[in-house]
């Protein structure tokens, strides 16, 4: 159930979720405390630019997996409407560039669902403040990623490799030299520490580098 009516001392959030049972738990979840009230709901990068343009929620609910594209697109999208937007992310996606990339975008948390609802009330609060919040468990990940960071070309170059091109198509697509890209698909696999680019592709997918 959405709620649109203004309330003194109410923080108004948006949620973005593609399932639409997942909103309405939230939504009910939010319901529960007086200080919060859901605005709007959105499914789509399109339609959560949308609503959050017209509505101005005071926080934005982001998931990651939406039907047409990636949530730190609308994340970035937003931020370009409001510099000052605060968004939490609440996510499946626990890779720590998938994390990075939402937090570079503008984020103010980011959370794995499956986080307790008094997580979830800590992160908005703590957002609502001025605030970021990163739960214990998003910290690990990042510090146990920190190592075998990719540059912008390796990040590139490992993307076309997960959508199974040859290092020739990888070639032509990035408009460089073969032996260019054979010497990056060397690097990516000494950063990942893996053998192998099937290896690299499990190692991509994991750390949610598939994205970029």
């Amino acid at each position: 159930m959405v709620d649109r009516a203004p309330s003194s001392g109410c923080t108004t959030v948006l949620i973005v979720d593609d399932h639409p049972i997942t909103r309405a738990g939230l939504a009910a979840v939010l319901q529960t405390r007086s200080q919060y009230r859901v605005c709007g709901e959105a499914s789509t990068v399109e339609e959560a630019v949308e609503q959050f343009d017209r509505l101005r929620p005071g926080i934005t609910l982001m998931d990651l997996k939406l039907p047409d594209g990636y949530g730190v697109q609308a994340i970035r999208r937003i931020r370009l409407i409001d510099p000052e937007a605060k968004i939490l992310v609440l996510t499946t996606y626990e890779g720590d560039e998938d994390i990075h990339q939402s937090l570079k975008a503008g984020a103010k948390g980011y959370l794995v669902k499956g986080a307790s609802y008094e997580t979830i009330f800590r992160a908005l609060h703590k957002i609502q403040q001025g605030s970021t919040f990163l739960p214990q468990p998003v910290n690990t990940i990042l510090r146990a990623c920190e190592t075998g960071n990719l540059t912008a070309r390796e990040r590139q170059v490992l993307s076309l490799i997960v959508a199974g091109k040859s290092n020739r198509e990888i070639g032509e697509r990035l408009n460089i030299k073969e032996v260019s890209v054979k010497a990056h698909v060397t690097l990516i696999l000494s950063r990942l520490q893996v053998t192998d680019r099937t290896q690299a592709v499990v190692a991509a997918l994991k750390r949610g580098l598939e994205h970029l």
